[in-house]
């Protein structure tokens, strides 16, 4: 059987959604494939979080990842929200689960590792959810 595919869902998928598809493959890409998508897109990924992905965990985003829309990519088996904060993006489905992550965007680096390091848990909690499936 093929890997699960797991999508992170942001309404720009810049920021949030691009950190966990990173930091999914980085973790778990043995185990799942990981993408991102949203319902819009930006021009490049926040820059913030491309210099500290690359600082903490020596990933280049731009080298891997680009913004786009969510029907760009597979369709996912887990579909995962990285907060609602600004209002939920509709996928055609519902979300298996809603992460809930502030939007660190325009803030400091301690917030932006923050958000960081709770992606990275979870990351590795839905290691041990899907697990159990």
């Amino acid at each position: 059987m093929g890997k699960k595919k797991v999508a992170f869902i942001c309404v720009h998928n810049s920021c949030r959604s691009q950190m966990a598809e990173a930091l999914g493959k980085h973790l778990l890409g043995d185990k799942f494939d990981f993408y991102s998508a949203g319902t819009e897109t930006k021009p490049q990924i926040n820059q913030d979080a491309v210099r500290l992905m690359k600082q903490l965990y020596g990933i280049d985003m731009e080298q891997t990842q680009y913004s786009k829309t969510f029907d760009k990519i597979p369709t996912p088996d887990i579909a995962i929200s990285m907060g609602c904060d600004v209002g939920c993006p509709y996928i055609g489905r519902a979300f298996d689960d809603n992460w809930g992550l502030p939007d660190p965007t325009g803030k400091s680096d301690i917030e932006f590792k923050k958000v960081i390091d709770e992606i990275r848990i979870k990351i590795l909690e839905l290691r041990q959810h899907l697990s159990n499936k």
